[in-house]
């Protein structure tokens, strides 16, 4: 594995004399408390100077500014078992986690490091090198990133298979207690080995985002930080928002099983009663929605945040993709404040970009205007390796300063900021009456559960402003006064810029959840109520004269229309739109590194 080109003394100490001299001009590029702090001796540069710096722009990942003085140790392999009596229904009382793992060059003089450790259920699938590839090769990518980056520097790395998965045995638990219970054994391994300063850090994107909360919710004392990359943080909310159900929760389980499942002498310790369970909830939750109870207990199992928020101890480093429509922001709004009332130690990196790391900028090209298009010329964080390595040296070592608490925001304009959290506290909210807008058609009607609406509603509200932008910033809300037809149905709504059509950002909900959430009520044929509409994460630019417009359909990209098809439309009678909206001076805006294949990756 290459290591990134080792940086001569000499421009070394040129840069860090610079950076002393750039200090009194920092304010340029913060507001006044920002300025105070860049002021302060550190020995690492602010965020705010970063983009002075010269960076290695040679691979498609980030890299720290200065490389460490370690080398890698030759793969370890190591399976231990553990007990799963109480684990499954059915299914093996004992059940074996293989792992592989790399350590410094330091620990053979008796150091003891930190490891920095990816989760799986991945590691059988792809050639060797492949992010899907077996434990004992670095992965491609995530895997390559932490190996170039971190071992140098004084930290093991480990990949982890998950039960059923690769070498480690017993059932392959889709998300559920048995899988959380393997993940954490393996946290507790790794923190007591004898290499171990006891303290391990997981990090990952998706699923591998996922195992991290499922480690969280056993709390063990050496899992001191999680870094969640559009982590899932529970099953129903990935699957189904406000009761609407993406395509593939009805498949969703089974591509899992089909995925694990050889057909050979291994599959009955493989296949456990939640598997057979999983492969019915899409289609029941779907079809049954609040007649269904035993599926809750099924998605109960696979809901990790709120345990996580009682029983772990650690500090959490959130990437989210405000454009991820694989995991939407939703899994982490508005959790980020709750952890933060809570008394966690919560940092983020909020990008417009779709389901990716914020640095792997080859990734970034796919997206279209209005889903994060207009962001790709600032999108990627050339940083992002020296932002989490100072992350980890304070949490996993306790070296150095302890880093800012704050939200790095990208709005969709590519603009980048810094607040204390998002959606900021300060935000003001504007309240636009339905019945003050320009209102097209009355009802929200589909012909089939795949889509293809026959009717639909376009609303369209004036300028919020007529000489100044607006900063929507946050939650929006859309408080629907409806009418039900049936037991059913669903409403789709896109914002957008009524000038320029630009997408701003969407919303959906099934009528029997119109109070939010996933607890659904039934709905009586021609009830009159109001859906407690929310929209996914929206940091937005509407420039100024430009107004809201909204509109609706029964289904809308990835999301199946209702199971009642063309029997339930919704007639809509108004309501109100709330947008979150901030007012700021410029002073918290960060310039960010941007190489130039990066900036140019159209």
């Amino acid at each position: 594995m290459a290591n990134p080109p080792v940086a001569q003394p000499m421009r070394i100490a040129v840069l860090l004399a610079t950076l002393v001299l750039l200090g009194p001009l920092s304010g340029c590029f913060g507001s006044e408390s920002a300025q105070s702090e860049q002021t302060t001796s550190s020995q690492y540069p602010t965020e705010w100077e970063r983009h002075t710096l010269e960076w290695n722009w040679t691979d498609s990942y980030s890299y720290v500014l200065q490389p460490g003085p370690y080398t890698a140790l030759e793969v370890q392999e190591a399976t231990f078992e553990v007990d799963t009596s109480g684990v499954w229904e059915t299914g093996p009382a004992t059940a074996n986690v293989h792992l592989s793992y790399w350590l410094p060059s330091n620990t053979e003089m008796g150091e003891q490091v930190p490891v920095i450790a990816v989760i799986s259920p991945y590691f059988s699938y792809g050639q060797p090198g492949d992010e899907s590839g077996a434990t004992n090769v670095v992965g491609a990518g995530r895997g390559e990133f932490i190996y170039d980056n971190y071992i140098p520097h004084g930290y093991a790395f480990a990949q982890v298979s998950v039960f059923g998965t690769e070498e480690s045995s017993g059932c392959f638990d889709y998300r559920g207690e048995g899988e959380g219970w393997g993940i954490h054994h393996a946290v507790e391994w790794l923190g007591q080995q004898n290499w171990s300063n006891g303290k391990v850090g997981l990090y990952g994107k998706s699923y591998e985002g996922a195992t991290q909360w499922e480690a969280a919710v056993h709390g063990s004392e050496h899992l001191a930080t999680i870094v969640p990359i559009s982590g899932t943080t529970g099953l129903h909310p990935l699957l189904y928002k406000n009761g609407s159900a993406e395509a593939r929760s009805q498949v969703m389980h089974m591509n899992y099983f089909g995925s694990t499942v050889d057909y050979n002498g291994d599959d009955l310790d493989n296949i456990c009663p939640d598997i057979i369970e999983g492969l019915f909830a899409g289609p029941v939750t779907y079809g049954m929605g609040e007649l269904d109870p035993y599926m809750a207990n099924y998605y109960e199992e696979r809901e990790h945040i709120s345990k996580a928020l009682t029983n772990y101890n650690g500090s959490i480093y959130w990437v989210q993709g405000m454009q991820d429509w694989n995991v939407d922001p939703h899994q982490v709004f508005p959790w980020y404040q709750t952890f933060i009332d809570a008394g966690f130690d919560v940092r983020g990196m909020l990008g417009q970009w779709e389901h990716n790391y914020p640095d792997q900028w080859t990734k970034h090209n796919a997206q279209d205007s209005g889903y994060g298009g207009e962001a790709i010329q600032n999108m990627t964080r050339w940083d992002w390796g020296q932002d989490l390595f100072e992350w980890f040296e304070y949490y996993l070592k306790g070296v150095g300063e302890k880093p800012e608490l704050h939200a790095q925001i990208q709005r969709n304009d590519g603009e980048w900021r810094i607040e204390d959290t998002w959606p900021p506290l300060d935000r003001d909210f504007a309240e636009i009456p339905l019945d003050t807008c320009t209102q097209t058609g009355t009802r929200v009607q589909g012909v089939s559960v795949s889509g293809g609406s026959v009717s639909g509603v376009v609303i369209e509200c004036d300028a919020l402003s007529g000489d100044s932008d607006i900063s929507i910033s946050g939650l929006a809300t859309l408080h629907l006064d409806v009418q039900a037809a049936m037991d059913g149905g669903q409403i789709f709504v896109e914002i957008q810029d009524a000038e320029t059509n630009l997408r701003l950002g969407h919303a959906t909900m099934d009528i029997r959840y119109h109070q939010g959430g996933s607890d659904p009520t039934t709905v009586l044929p021609g009830q009159s109520l109001t859906m407690l509409m929310e929209f996914q994460a929206i940091d937005a630019l509407l420039p100024a004269g430009h107004g809201i417009r909204l509109v609706m359909t029964e289904n809308g990209e990835d999301y199946l229309a209702p199971a009642c098809g063309v029997l339930c439309p919704i007639t809509v009678n108004g309501g109100t739109l709330t947008i979150p909206h901030i007012d700021r001076d410029g002073g918290n805006v960060l310039i960010t590194p941007q190489g130039e294949s990066a900036a140019n990756n159209q």
